[in-house]
């Protein structure tokens, strides 16, 4: 296609899209129940049949976020972990919502190991042993739903029900989106065989606008956005795991004012320090399963930002938000029991030859990175005085 917009996928970009629909992703049902093995285009398309009989409208199915930018980029190193799958529909009243809703629960079902009596089993059931999370927005700009399926490796299947989205990207690297429709037509042919000669027009397109520039900050791991102010949170979050991740800004001299703009709607949503807590603990049991030795340098990058660039709060606030995320860095570091890099440690205080140090290490604080953290061992120290001294 022409349109800056949009581009066709690779041969080879087909095949990384096959492999991730045909993936067997474990859905984790609490308590007593089974766990559920699903290949996503099979859920996908099962969905997709059963909102159509319910008379719901399905404009299209997408593929969006980090699962769509690892299969335009996998050989960038570039990772995914939730399978985050858009359908466009119509949702005009709140019965649609619900008839969306059960339609995803009654699919469920039908992934249930053979044996299983179905028949006793409610939706209310079904929801409380495999949802991990579910939100439905209504308002001037949002119309839309999400139904998140529970993994305990952090792999979750989220599934999106959008009628309107006013802002559908953080970054301009998690911007783009995959159609699904022509796959899950080939799919649906049971004598059709992929092959390099053979295979389905499948369309990408970077929200962001200019999918050729989204690519480039894609692959040279470059950071780059639009209005964060639109974003809820600001995109700060995200923005400070980028950073970590060792993406660089793709123009420096603007940085700093997008950073401001970032702060800015962060603490409009998040107005006080626990619900600013409470958004940060979330963020980090989501996207740093497995990475728990990252959380520490996360946390301490996301303080930087935000006492560089933070003009909308007074002192007393700036300092609690900055203190409540210190404090949870220091909590990181307990549960691993572990210390910064001494590489990164200066002492600043020498003993008298009369102190004598039982035990306990002398007070030192980190002198590189962020603002320091100081550590101040509270040991009692026990000292005597040489012959003549008072």
């Amino acid at each position: 296609m022409s349109e800056i917009g949009f581009s066709n996928l690779t041969w080879d970009q087909v095949i990384t899209l096959d492999q991730v629909l045909d993936e067997v992703i474990p859905i984790h049902g609490r308590g007593n129940f089974p766990t559920l093995e699903v290949k996503p285009k099979y859920i996908i398309h099962v969905v997709k049949d059963q909102l159509i009989e319910q008379g719901i409208i399905v404009k299209d199915t997408r593929l969006n976020g980090s699962t769509a930018s690892y299969i335009l980029a996998s050989h960038n190193g570039i990772t995914y972990k939730d399978l985050d799958v858009i359908f466009g529909v119509e949702l005009p009243s709140d019965q649609e919502f619900q008839v969306v809703k059960d339609a995803v629960l009654g699919c469920l079902l039908d992934f249930l190991p053979k044996g299983v009596k179905k028949e006793k089993i409610t939706l209310k059931t079904m929801k409380d042993a495999y949802v991990q999370k579910m939100v439905k927005i209504c308002n001037k700009h949002d119309r839309w739903s999400l139904i998140s399926l529970s993994n305990n490796t952090g792999k979750n299947v989220e599934l999106k029900f959008v009628n309107s989205l006013r802002r559908q990207f953080e970054f301009s690297v998690d911007s783009f989106q995959i159609l699904l429709d022509p796959m899950l037509d080939f799919y649906s042919d049971k004598n059709a065989k992929l092959t390099q000669e053979s295979y389905p027009v499948v369309v990408a397109e970077s929200m962001y606008g200019d999918f050729k520039e989204a690519m480039t900050h894609l692959q040279y791991n470059l950071i780059a956005t639009r209005k964060p102010e639109e974003i809820r949170g600001g995109g700060l979050l995200k923005y400070s795991n980028l950073l970590v991740r060792d993406f660089k800004p793709a123009r420096v001299a603007e940085i700093k004012i997008l950073e401001r703009y970032m702060c800015s709607r962060f603490f409009i949503d998040f107005p006080n320090v626990a619900e600013q807590k409470k958004k940060i603990e979330s963020y980090l049991r989501n996207h740093f399963i497995g990475e728990e030795k990252s959380k520490y340098e996360y946390l301490m990058t996301l303080r930087g930002v935000v006492n560089e660039s933070t003009v909308c709060l007074m002192y007393h606030e700036r300092r609690q938000t900055l203190n409540m995320i210190t404090f949870m860095a220091l909590k990181v570091l307990g549960e691993q029991n572990i210390l910064p890099s001494t590489d990164k440690v200066t002492c600043f205080y020498k003993p008298a030859p009369y102190f004598a140090f039982e035990r306990g290490y002398p007070s030192y604080y980190v002198t590189s990175g962020p603002p320091p953290i100081f550590f101040q061992p509270c040991h009692p120290l026990n000292y005597y005085t040489p012959n003549g001294m008072i």
